[in-house]
């Protein structure tokens, strides 16, 4: 499928009303008859627009393009593609001679596609047949005590990443008035996000069997499954072990741990390698918790379809291929084909929460939530 601003303007036609409140949104529609054309300042072709016979609002072809109200649309690849590559904004905006505030931007519409993108591929599974490895990355929101984890199912055979929930929480540090009987004690944000990614799984899975997911240690899993979840999972834990000095050889519990966990722990690595708001000692930290996420689904796109599964190996396969969703390698071009619209997918409760920015309750009057 080519993007929506190359089609010729003879051969485009709309797929559906872009209005929300319209049937034909989401129903069959009456057709679009062209309704005149103009012209866009860094494009001298003539962009056809037209009118829908159920709502008579008009639209365009600019309208189904994910470039749509960008003063400089050919950034958008440049930016996705330094995002995943540990480039932080300013370091993007000095590239591509833009302003650092065009680059926030540009990353918040990316990260909204991003979450729109999985969650088309999600609903194109026939099912989950694999174990999952979950477990949840360490980073901070703007200050270090103001921690967040992100929970991150992956699959054991593919390492496709499923699901990126957030879970935020007071940071833990070694503070002489935190008993040990506390590290014991299921923290409720965990549990949250824990019972969201299961559910989520659950939506997914076709098969009458029990949901396998590899965990570590943590007492969270427990509680999460606690109720009527206790019969539709099944959990395999492998603790983390002690470990001896950097360099000494590993105990076998410790390699039976690594093994079992090992898409999860390459998928940590992966972004605390690539990502510049994760990076140790970073002045790119994130300062929103939904601009983690936007940045985190991105990161889950790139290595599901665009980076190959193993670099090491000769196999250029992707996760998305080991499931069957793709047949070849994509590329950043493919990825925006299309404008996808979030009254047209089926997001969960949280990851709506998260695309109009409404996780946060209390935000900084200098910051807006996504409108449009």
């Amino acid at each position: 499928m080519h993007p929506a601003q190359t089609v010729r303007r003879s051969r485009f036609r709309p797929p559906f009303c872009p209005w929300p409140e319209c049937p034909a949104h989401l129903g069959p529609t009456l057709g679009f008859p062209r309704a005149g054309t103009y012209r866009l300042k860094n494009d001298p072709k003539r962009i056809p627009r037209f009118q829908c016979k159920s709502c008579q609002r008009t639209c365009s072809r600019q309208t189904f393009s994910v470039t749509y109200y960008l003063k400089r649309p050919e950034l958008l690849g440049a930016v996705a593609s330094g995002l995943v590559a540990g480039s932080g904004h300013r370091q993007i905006s000095r590239s591509e001679k833009c302003a650092k505030t065009t680059v926030s931007r540009m990353a918040d519409r990316i990260g909204r596609h991003a979450i729109l993108f999985h969650a088309r591929c999600l609903r194109e599974l026939d099912g989950i047949y694999e174990a999952i490895v979950h477990d949840h990355f360490e980073t901070f929101i703007g200050r270090q005590d103001q921690a967040l984890g992100l929970g991150t199912a992956v699959g054991a055979d593919s390492w496709f990443i499923y699901d990126v929930d957030p879970a935020p929480h007071a940071g833990s540090g070694r503070r002489p008035d935190r008993k040990e009987t506390a590290l014991l004690r299921p923290k409720q944000a965990y549990v949250r996000s824990i019972r969201r990614t299961i559910r989520s799984l659950l939506a997914q899975s076709s098969s009458s069997e029990p949901l396998h997911c590899r965990v570590d240690g943590r007492v969270d899993y427990l509680a999460a499954i606690m109720g009527s979840l206790a019969s539709r999972v099944r959990l395999s834990v492998y603790p983390n072990p002690k470990r001896g000095p950097k360099g000494s050889p590993r105990s076998p519990e410790a390699k039976l741990r690594d093994w079992a966990m090992f898409p999860a722990d390459q998928l940590h690595q992966l972004i605390r390698h690539t990502c510049a708001d994760h990076k140790r000692e970073t002045i790119a930290f994130g300062r929103r918790l939904e601009s983690i996420v936007y940045r985190a689904h991105l990161v889950a796109v790139w290595k599901n379809f665009i980076k190959r599964r193993t670099e090491r190996r000769p196999d250029p396969s992707t996760p998305a291929m080991r499931l069957g969703i793709t047949t070849a390698q994509w590329e950043w071009d493919r990825i925006f084909t299309r404008r996808l619209f979030p009254t047209r997918e089926t997001l969960s409760r949280s990851a709506r929460a998260l695309y109009w920015k409404r996780w946060t309750p209390a935000m900084p009057a200098f910051e807006r939530r996504h409108a449009a």
